[in-house]
């Protein structure tokens, strides 16, 4: 079972920065890829930015330039570094991770997901 816990989120005014983290705990083999999503009132959850575990990272095109995603693997934390952000960022934010497991004799991907952050960014 893995227990992600984010931190960060808050009010910030559009142009400001806010960095936001997540700590994975519990009982795994390893964490593979993680990232962040955002769902924003009424819509649909999306992604904003993921990361695997050597370092390679992938953007939304909405957040690239903006947003930093980086993680350290030996304290299994995954961070978003926002900039410059804008009044359409305001979302709750969720981290996600994945770890293999055994199930059914398969190794399978399991998705786990934070309880999600609020960032909320005022024009």
């Amino acid at each position: 079972q893995v227990q992600l816990v984010e931190s960060g989120g808050g009010l910030v005014q559009a142009g400001g920065s806010l960095r936001l983290s997540c700590a994975a705990s519990g009982t795994f083999f390893r964490i593979n890829a993680m990232g962040w999503y955002r769902q924003a009132p009424g819509k649909q959850r999306e992604l904003v930015a993921t990361i695997t575990r050597p370092g390679s990272s992938v953007y939304s095109d909405s957040v690239k330039g903006r947003f930093t995603i980086s993680r350290d693997n030996a304290k299994n934390t995954v961070y978003l570094q926002m900039n410059s952000l804008k009044p359409e960022d305001t979302a709750v934010y969720y981290c996600n991770a994945k770890d293999p497991q055994f199930k059914g004799g398969k190794l399978v991907e399991a998705d786990n997901w934070g309880q999600g952050t609020q960032v909320t960014v005022s024009s």
